[in-house]
């Protein structure tokens, strides 16, 4: 195909997509199904407007690889250490059951052992991109559901190398299948030499992007960063995501995982959410791409000489897996609910599945018949999960119909002295503080539903995510002196100081922590200060019960004093371990409370009841009404 027909079907495909998407949106589905929906309606089995989509759908992959880049940005060795459960061990789980119930049902129409074990093995991968859409769309791709989802998709993304090295063995026939194969097994760069030199090859491929992952890019993105060129930054992000999936297709290797384990050697860079700012955008694009080319390659032909079939394999798969992956959440104590979701969330094929189905095939495991009938089953269920999770939602989790988003107010304010992540009860009395006296506050909130009801009261409240690096800038975050994280989502919260003090370092961060060990978090990411959101309401409550049990109002004070400053100095005892064991921090913390309530209460021993007369009503009086 040439240039111009590649940009004309492509632009087709992006047109379809463009008018698709949104109508899904507004009836309260995923974007990934209009998208999906577009694709069958504009491809070769339907109005048949461009052609064949195989060229597109190989410019369209980018999309997952740049999506795998991003998700390997965010996997530090610290993320993967506190996610080891996850990954390692429901991973693990999700796909050891997922393969045996899927060959079992393989063998049970009648295939073979091998054919089934490799379908099996095939169809345990999911959807990295509609699953992790899918719940950002939702708003669980933060907490309990997105972490186990994201530990299984890694799992699944990393297995995928093995798989290629395995399927091979599973060949119907005695001839050897390497060669055969090809596709990511040979590589162009190895065609001919001999086989030893393979993982050879391989090896260095890796160690290269290791090396100059950790070496020279960031020399680079320095001195592109000096040169304050955003333009050439995006342009030399994009040109290393590609440099390293053309180099591992080379070798024979998945570019996508070569682009994931570029993100993972990059995670503990300082130009981290630049690169995410930067690259984002051309994800979105390309995703979308790719599931419209999805939905154009679907056999709408196979589909209507065989739907039930079909339609029966595509149930079972769903079932078959949200079983499996059910199984495995609750084996590693995941609750019920938590487990549920996660595994409607996976229950789909994925796109490494067409991949490895096109090896399978070239390996000759699988038959030409076969392998179109899966890839028909993969791309149907991949199209229906957002139909599944949208009547689990409604009829399981019971949620609201999505609101729609509230109006964009433009940014006039001038520049801002504070920018107030989240307006909630917490953030409104900041904000109150700092608006008496006179300062200039920029308030960003990103639930709907608070926005529509604060802006009732007359609050100029602007939508949207405050981790988001374009978003603070547009706020004016690189002219503003101080930012109050007031949001009640600890990852997030988290997020947003590491975005803002990497960014805009001469940002003054105070954030709101739920508890110490959040609070340690916080200060480890890089906030100035932080508040534990309940400790001063806990301690003024504290002091009027001393009251209520017959002290002296000075004296309950001076003990709610004495009582802060021994906390405060316990806090700071406290912060090098709190990253430790479990037991070592609890032990730690039983250790230091025992000397700590000496202290307050030999202090307290230590007041005349003149001394007691003449202290001075500090901080704690401004609290006096709760």
């Amino acid at each position: 195909m040439t240039a111009d027909n590649l940009l004309l079907q492509a632009l087709v495909y992006l047109t379809a997509g463009v008018i698709a998407a949104p109508i899904a949106k507004r009836l309260g589905l995923s974007s990934v199904l209009g998208y999906l929906v577009a694709g069958v309606v504009v491809g070769p089995f339907a109005l048949n407007l461009v052609g064949d989509p195989e060229d597109v759908m190989r410019f369209a992959e980018f999309g997952v690889v740049i999506l795998l880049f991003l998700i390997g940005l965010e996997v530090r060795p610290a993320l993967l250490w506190k996610m080891k459960t996850s990954i390692f061990g429901v991973g693990a789980g999700q796909m050891a059951a997922t393969t045996a119930l899927t060959a079992a049902g393989g063998l049970a129409l009648g295939l073979d052992w091998r054919q089934a074990l490799a379908a099996g093995l095939i169809l345990s991968m999911s959807s990295t991109a509609i699953v992790l859409a899918s719940l950002e769309e939702k708003g669980l791709r933060q907490g309990p559901v997105g972490e186990a989802s994201f530990g299984v998709l890694l799992f699944q993304d990393l297995a995928v190398i093995p798989l290629f090295a395995l399927l091979p063995f599973l060949a119907m026939s005695g001839a050897a299948p390497a060669e055969a194969a090809g596709g990511h097994h040979g590589g162009a760069l190895l065609e001919g030499l001999p086989a030893w030199v393979r993982p050879l090859a391989v090896i260095g491929a890796v160690a290269a992007v290791v090396i100059v992952g950790r070496y020279l890019t960031r020399p680079l993105f320095r001195f592109i960063a000096a040169a304050r060129l955003r333009e050439i930054f995006t342009a030399s992000a994009l040109l290393l995501v590609v440099a390293v999936a053309a180099l591992m297709e080379l070798v024979g290797l998945s570019p996508a995982l070569g682009a994931f384990l570029a993100g993972v050697v990059l995670a503990e860079s300082e130009f981290r959410r630049e690169l995410e700012s930067d690259i984002e955008p051309f994800r979105g694009l390309l995703l979308g791409l790719f599931f419209i080319t999805v939905g154009a390659g679907l056999d709408v032909a196979l589909l209507a000489g065989r739907p039930l079939l079909v339609g029966g394999l595509v149930a079972g798969l769903i079932v078959l897996k949200g079983l499996a992956m059910y199984a495995a959440a609750r084996t590693f104590r995941r609750d019920t609910r938590t487990s549920a979701t996660t595994a409607v969330a996976l229950a789909q094929g994925g796109e490494f599945a067409f991949v490895l189905l096109g090896f399978a095939l070239g390996a000759r495991v699988l038959d030409a018949e076969l392998a179109r009938l899966l890839t028909a089953v993969v791309a149907v269920s991949m199209a229906a999960t957002p139909l599944v999770f949208a009547a689990y939602e409604k009829l399981v989790l019971n949620r609201q119909e999505a609101r729609a988003e509230p109006e964009r107010l433009p940014f006039d304010e001038g520049p801002p002295d504070a920018i107030v992540a989240g307006f909630g009860r917490f953030g409104q009395i900041a904000t109150r503080l700092l608006m008496a006296n006179g300062f200039k506050v920029v308030l960003l909130d990103a639930s709907i539903e608070q926005i529509d009801l604060i802006r009732r009261f007359g609050w100029r409240v602007h939508y949207g995510d405050a981790s988001r690096l374009d978003l603070l800038r547009t706020a004016g975050a690189d002219k503003a002196r101080l930012l109050v994280v007031a949001i009640d989502d600890r990852d997030k919260a988290r997020e947003i100081v590491e975005t803002a003090k990497q960014v805009f370092p001469h940002l003054t961060v105070i954030a709101r922590a739920f508890d110490r060990r959040h609070a340690y978090d916080l200060l480890e990411a890089g906030a100035d200060e932080v508040e534990r959101e309940t400790y001063e309401s806990a301690l003024n409550f504290g002091r009027k019960a001393l009251t209520a049990l017959g002290l002296g109002e000075r004296r309950a004070l001076k003990a709610a004093v004495i009582f802060r400053e021994h906390d405060e100095k316990l806090f700071r005892k406290l912060q090098p371990v709190h990253g430790e064991a479990e037991e070592r921090y609890i032990e730690a913390t039983r250790a230091s409370r025992d000397m700590f309530e000496r202290l307050v209460r030999a202090e307290m021993d230590r007041l005349t009841d003149d001394e007691d007369d003449g202290v001075e009503a500090p901080r704690l009086a401004a609290n006096d009404r709760g």
